[in-house]
């Protein structure tokens, strides 16, 4: 009776194992960006003594005073935030995700040891900064893209946005700085400032394999044609238009408001066709990362949402 009541406190808390596909797919795409991690970590970052920011950046400087293991570390460090995240974010989800993006990551960073060379692939700093920034930031963005957490700064940034309101951005900068803070203080400052090169590249790197790189654009355009624009747009775009209300602050008249969503090559065709017919037309071009439903990706069925 009481091993059976402690199964059913470990289901409650854990939740049944989900072995779909979309779920496993997931695990796999984390495991496959923590290699792409700990290959930068051992090919680049490591042998050039270039922090990569948040745990595993203080780790390498650790490591680099006292032999310890760099993985080890890393997952030592973890742990505190790892708690903290499971008091403030909670979720099944969130905790075993974030264990296995942890787990794989360190084990690989120390097992790369006995299959790469300690000098890495090359001693040029700025190859290594670039490089290493870029395929480090491919594996954080794949990471992502499962669905999956790093730890570190990634939990303490998220922390920090829904107790504090502090925004990820400068929660990550904050982080990052003490990291480059303390390299330099351990080496120099031109390894510091490389740092902060392996920093920024591989966020835009993360950025783009997390979200993909098909940035869309959107677009607002306020007329007194918007019957004839929209006809334009569906003809010759082939785009769907949403027309809204809306009622100019200084002549109080009403305007209609023009939304459509293109990609990048059709901003140009865009502005031609609302020119030939308004050109007194006011027109506003934003960036969108994701539209998902008709003429783009198709929304997941609830099925699929349940599966995840």
């Amino acid at each position: 009776m009481e091993n059976s009541g402690k199964k059913n406190q470990f289901k409650q808390l854990w939740g049944a194992p989900d072995l779909s596909w979309h779920n496993m797919r997931d695990y796999l795409i984390i495991l496959l960006g923590s290699i792409v991690q700990a290959l930068a970590m051992r090919l680049f970052l490591v042998p050039a003594l270039l922090v990569s920011g948040g745990i595993s950046g203080l780790a390498q400087v650790i490591n680099y005073f006292t032999g310890w293991s760099i993985g080890a570390m890393v997952l030592v460090g973890n742990i505190p935030l790892f708690v903290l995240g499971w008091r403030y974010l909670g979720g099944r989800r969130f905790a075993t995700r974030t264990v296995w993006a942890i787990f794989t990551f360190s084990l690989l960073t120390d097992l790369l040891v006995w299959f790469i060379p300690s000098s890495g692939l090359t001693d040029d700093l700025v190859l290594s900064s670039l490089y290493g920034g870029l395929v480090f930031g491919v594996g954080l963005g794949l990471v992502y893209r499962g669905k999956g957490t790093s730890g570190g700064s990634d939990i303490l940034g998220m922390i920090l946005y829904r107790q504090r309101g502090i925004s990820m951005t400068q929660a990550y900068l904050a982080s990052d700085a003490l990291t480059v803070l303390a390299g330099g203080l351990a080496w120099n400052w031109e390894l510091a400032l490389y740092g902060i090169v392996v920093i920024y590249v591989s966020g835009i790197a993360a950025e783009l394999v997390s979200e993909g790189m098909g940035t869309l654009r959107t677009a607002m355009i306020v007329t007194t044609m918007p019957d004839e624009i929209s006809a334009r747009v569906m003809d010759v775009l082939e785009r769907g238009v949403t027309i809204l209300p809306g009622t100019g602050a200084y002549t109080h008249q009403a305007r209609p408001v023009l939304y459509c969503v293109i990609t990048r090559a059709e901003v140009n065709q865009l502005k031609e066709l609302v020119r030939e017919v308004d050109a007194k037309a006011f027109m506003v071009i934003g960036t969108a990362h994701e539209a998902l439903g008709e003429g783009f990706k198709p929304l997941k069925t609830e099925e699929q949402v349940n599966q995840q």
